[in-house]
């Protein structure tokens, strides 16, 4: 158990003048000792509050009066406050064991946590959910939650989780959604193990004993370079363009029975397979559109929006971490501090992105021109850093894009980078923004990976 510590304060609120103070740790409130923000939450927003926190001088208990809900006003360190629940399974294809070494310590963590995927958005399996954890589920509301299925074979599930839980572990999944708990799933789909026939059997069993789930997320693994498992490898375009035929089929199949599609496709496996994705209707409320199913078509959605005079608004972020006061953001959710735009210089504007982002804005280019008003080069970016076939903006790193810029001849007046590259303000590989910025020739402007937050930078 640690204590999370403070980290920002709202001015003029309760906690300020009580005299809570950045830095202080949290110990209790009201003599209870919350194991996560949820409970914190809670806790604090009843009216009269006794609050023990540690200081650099000792260890005190602060006093507070204010209205029942009203915001305490302070924003904490971490989320959960006692043990992580981490994850046991060994899934030949998890990211993390095909991350290089040497990288940060915390990228190593694997979490199977239900308080994550209520708070986040973070797939769990279930492999580790108890009774106990069951009840606190469904007595507090705590959903949406996000549950990795895979397959619903027993053998294949417990195969690819390398656990034996793995065979059992979706009867919480069953207990959850009798219990009316929002559940989104996810499949991650590995040629020759779970795609083709399983996928199809596994689809057909979700449609049946699973009904109830607000959406099925399909997606392609991802594979780096490091890799060491001799059995995974990429979709082929042909096994992509088979996938989706059967996701198109089962999707189909959902709304006739349920009056909604369920299932839904991610766009990388329509850009391997060279298709253009589904239009707006077929996402239904873009339910995974950070699991990158949907962004393409949000993104030209809200551009036409733009075209036509309208303010543009993307979905809404996953998870209920937004809706606490004192949660913090995490990973490419955490606050970055972008600096101040320069003035605009003339020229073009180089934008930085992945593979699977060229591709997706390139036919886009013309619209973002006229509605930004400056010409706008596509500057892809080739993840030599992880390989494979991570070419996704997300995981941009520093020291690809720092080669690009220091190479790059196109003599834009700047470069803009999407936000979700970062963390705070560093990438995956450990370089900092600031590092970034020192090496490129012209300005570098983190934008927000909306249409609107592209139109802005350019146009700054």
């Amino acid at each position: 158990m640690s204590n999370p510590t403070v980290i920002e304060i709202v001015s003029n609120s309760p906690a300020d003048v009580a005299g809570l103070s950045v830095g202080d740790e949290l110990i209790s409130v009201n003599g209870i000792v919350p194991s996560d923000v949820i409970e914190y939450q809670q806790l604090v927003d009843d009216a009269e509050l006794d609050i023990r926190i540690s200081t650099a001088t000792g260890e005190r208990t602060l006093t507070i009066e204010k209205t029942v809900g009203e915001p305490l006003g302070i924003r904490l360190s971490s989320s959960i406050f006692d043990r992580v629940q981490t994850c046991d399974n060994h899934c030949e294809f998890c990211f993390i064991y095909q991350l290089p070494p040497g990288m940060r310590e915390t990228l190593y963590l694997k979490d199977d946590d239900y308080r994550l995927s209520f708070l986040y958005g973070n797939f769990t399996t279930l492999t580790r959910f108890t009774e106990l954890d069951l009840a606190r589920v469904v007595e507090e509301r705590l959903g949406p939650l996000y549950v990795s299925i895979h397959a619903t074979d027993p053998v294949v599930r417990t195969r690819m989780l390398r656990n034996p839980r793995g065979a059992t572990s979706l009867r919480w999944l069953r207990a959850l959604l009798e219990r009316d708990v929002t559940i989104h799933g996810q499949i991650v789909l590995c040629p020759g193990i779970n795609n083709g026939a399983v996928l199809d059997r596994t689809a057909a069993e979700i449609l049946t004993r699973y009904p109830e789930l607000a959406s099925v997320g399909i997606v392609p693994l991802g594979l780096s370079r490091y890799n060491t498992e001799a059995n995974l490898r990429v979709h082929t375009p042909e096994e992509a363009a088979a996938d989706l035929d059967t996701v198109a089929f089962w999707q189909a199949e959902a709304e006739r029975r349920l009056g909604r599609r369920m299932f839904f496709a991610s766009d990388e496996l329509y850009l391997v397979a060279g298709r253009d994705v589904p239009a707006a209707e077929a996402y239904e409320d873009y339910a995974q559109h950070e699991n990158g199913i949907g962004m393409v078509r949000a993104f030209t959605e809200e551009v036409r929006a733009l075209e036509r005079g309208f303010a543009g608004s993307g979905p809404t972020a996953t998870g209920e971490w937004r809706t606490i006061p004192s949660a913090p953001g995490e990973g490419y959710r955490a606050p970055r501090h972008t600096g101040s735009d320069p003035q605009a210089e003339a020229g073009p504007v180089g934008i930085l992105t992945g593979t699977y982002g060229a591709a997706a804005l390139k036919p886009l280019i013309p619209s973002l021109e006229r509605l930004s008003g400056r010409e706008l080069q596509i500057i892809e970016v080739e993840n030599r850093f992880f390989g494979g076939n991570t070419g996704v903006a997300g995981l941009l790193v520093g020291s690809d894009l720092r080669t690009v810029v220091e190479t790059d001849d196109r003599r834009v007046a700047r470069y803009l980078l999407p936000d979700v590259a970062l963390s705070g303000d560093r990438f995956l590989d450990d370089t900092s923004l600031e590092d970034l910025r020192r090496a490129a020739p012209v300005p570098i402007i983190v934008t927000p990976a909306t249409a609107g937050g592209l139109i802005e930078g350019a146009a700054a």
